[in-house]
């Protein structure tokens, strides 16, 4: 059998990286080629291709963050992967609230595509971690970072103040203040945290192990590449998804809410599910829960501010009955994740318990049922602070422990799990395989 993992740097995994390059940058062509002709046929045509610049230049992003690591800490690096891979998503929400300011169903498509990005993001993303945790080393754990005190604290705060805006009717430039406000935090305390050198797999490790300067070079040309394509991808994905969805009888707020997430944060998702099948699970989680931090805060906070812009004047992207719901929803289901890992760890049963709860309230066909899974969410969120005293004790030291984050002191052990067993002598395969074919 050919063997699927190759040393670092073989000729035969330099080669590999080479490709995976190559075919992102390929997957992207054939709509750039399109849009410069000026084409404007079949809408599915358009979503499919322009779809495929999107993830294409999402993965040459990570790759780049990735590399990048080799230069800043890597909380920061991190961080940075995760605002880079949600880039996409920022793309196509953007173009729904600037259409929204001439066109106001769109301001429904922006909430639609923001609040179903953060719900496949927690109930997707990070049960996904916890499930290849599990295949992989049998961990029934994952561990989260003990500086990721600040990350759960930002969370918990943008979430309390999130649960307000369904009942303003709004999100205003007030809101975007709020959340850029608690990104800035978020990214300035990301940026304290100390450097170690990174251990790059794939076609980031072909970039970060260049000289300093070719790196640096190289790296700013997959960011300026990828940010190209997605600028000239983002807005006829958006169209060419409401137009199919409207050509097939589906509703298309359900079409943009769901579709359009998955496919804009898929690149997001292979990352993190490669550091955990690396036996990195705790970095893996850590880019699920920045991810979120990020969707959270500046994108939902943007969207108010771009709406404002396209309007020529401050102003308010208003919320209907369904998108207040929705956005209801998504605050409730926020709390009842941060309430699960507020004690640095994730298990199987708080896994599958997202999972489910997102599976249901997708599937579930009765009317009111969003309300029901968002009282589901916040009941079964109290109860477990009321009956487990480990977490409820974990909640009432965030604070502390998000000072002690802050000021650079060692973050105390009461706080975290038990390790995930990535590189132990129980499990020498964990190392052996970390250099895998992706």
């Amino acid at each position: 059998m050919t063997a699927l993992y190759e040393p670092i740097g073989s000729t035969r995994a330099s080669a590999r990286d080479v490709v995976f390059m190559i075919l992102a940058v390929a997957v992207g062509l054939p709509w750039l080629v399109l849009r410069f002709q000026g084409y404007h046929g079949d809408p599915a045509v358009v979503a499919a291709l322009s779809g495929l610049a999107i993830v294409g230049a999402a993965f040459l992003l990570s790759w780049a963050a990735e590399a990048f690591e080799k230069d800043v800490s890597q909380a920061l690096a991190l961080a940075l992967l995760a605002l880079i891979a949600v880039l996409p998503e920022y793309a196509v929400d953007m173009v729904f609230a600037w259409k929204a300011a001439s066109d106001p169903t769109q301001a429904g498509y922006a909430v639609a595509n923001m609040t179903g990005a953060n719900r496949l993001l927690i109930g997707v993303g990070w049960s996904a971690i916890v499930l290849v945790a599990w295949l992989r080393f049998r961990a029934t754990k994952v561990t989260l970072e003990r500086g990721q005190a600040i990350e759960l604290a930002i969370l918990l705060a943008a979430t309390l103040y999130a649960f307000t805006i369904p009942f303003r009717g709004g999100l205003s430039l007030i809101d975007t203040a709020v959340f850029v406000a608690l990104f800035g935090l978020y990214t300035w305390a990301a940026a304290r945290a100390p450097s170690h050198e990174p251990e790059l797999v794939g076609p980031a490790r072909l970039v970060g192990n260049l000289e300093k300067g070719p790196r640096r070079f190289w790296t700013l040309v997959l960011f300026l590449w990828a940010a190209a394509m997605i600028f000239a991808s983002a807005e006829p994905f958006a169209e060419g998804l409401v137009e199919t969805g409207l050509h097939f009888g589906i509703d298309e707020f359900l079409l943009v809410q769901w579709l359009a997430p998955l496919a804009s944060e898929s690149p997001e998702f292979l990352v993190a599910i490669l550091f955990a099948w690396r036996g990195n699970a705790a970095a893996g989680m850590r880019a699920m829960v920045s991810s979120k931090v990020n969707q959270w805060t500046l994108l939902v906070g943007t969207l108010a501010l771009v709406y404002s812009i396209a309007s020529g004047r401050p102003a308010a992207l208003p919320l209907d009955g369904r998108q207040a719901m929705e956005l209801f929803l998504t605050s409730a289901q926020s709390l009842f994740a941060v309430v699960l890992i507020v004690a640095l760890a994730l298990d199987w049963k708080g896994a599958l318990a997202l999972f489910a709860l997102f599976i249901g309230q997708l599937l579930a066909p009765w009317p009111g049922v969003d309300l029901a899974f968002a009282v589901a969410y916040i009941l079964v969120a109290i109860g477990l602070l009321l009956f487990d005293g480990t977490r409820r004790a974990a909640l009432l030291r965030l604070p502390a422990e998000t000072r002690l984050a802050l000021s650079g002191s060692p973050v105390s052990d009461d706080l975290a799990g038990e390790p995930l067993p990535s590189a132990s002598p129980a499990h020498p395969e964990s190392r052996a395989h970390s250099h895998s074919r992706f």
